[in-house]
């Protein structure tokens, strides 16, 4: 019909990384941008464990393991894994204090296909258990996702409320 206007909706609002979903399952309970996509498969065993990965491929994961352990201990068995892999791993001691919480653990760096990647893992001990914290990516995507890490893992930490403690990686 001439002269009449069609409903035209407004478009849809663009999705962006800095939306964030809440994952909330397995004891673990942090943010994610929603266009990364989750990955629960490793979790069996009673170890809760979550992957994050980024559009890019960089990714971030958090595992829970049985209390009682020394969680430097988890922290230098990923290091002796990355050696193992990847020959030419530089790794060094690091600590971050998040949400009044002190996460211990290294930095790494190392080369893969020819490119650069960073990684970091650190711990986190409570009275229900000891968390394993894990990221990496290549070195050109890393400046862009380590914030979003960083934002993942104190929403994590966060999400522990009062049960987070002191790492221990120290000693």
């Amino acid at each position: 019909m001439r002269g009449e206007k069609l409903y035209n909706p407004p478009p849809e609002p663009s999705r962006t990384e800095s939306e964030r979903v809440r994952f909330h399952r397995l004891g673990i309970d942090f943010s994610y941008p929603d266009s990364w996509s989750v990955d629960t498969d490793d979790a069996r065993d009673g170890l809760a464990s979550v992957t994050v990965y980024a559009p890019e491929g960089g990714f971030w994961s958090v595992s829970g393991h049985a209390t009682g352990g020394r969680p430097v201990e988890l922290a230098e068995a990923v290091v002796a894994e990355m050696r193992a892999e990847y020959r030419d791993l530089d790794a060094e001691t690091a600590a971050d204090d998040v949400a009044g919480a002190t996460l211990r653990g290294f930095d790494m760096n190392f080369y893969c296909l020819d490119l650069t990647n960073t990684a970091q893992v650190r711990t986190l001990a409570t009275p229900t258990a000891v968390w394993l914290l894990f990221c990496q990516a290549e070195d050109r995507e890393w400046e862009r996702v380590a914030p979003v890490f960083a934002a993942m893992t104190a929403s994590f930490v966060r999400g522990l409320g009062g049960g987070a403690a002191d790492s221990g990686a120290s000693g």
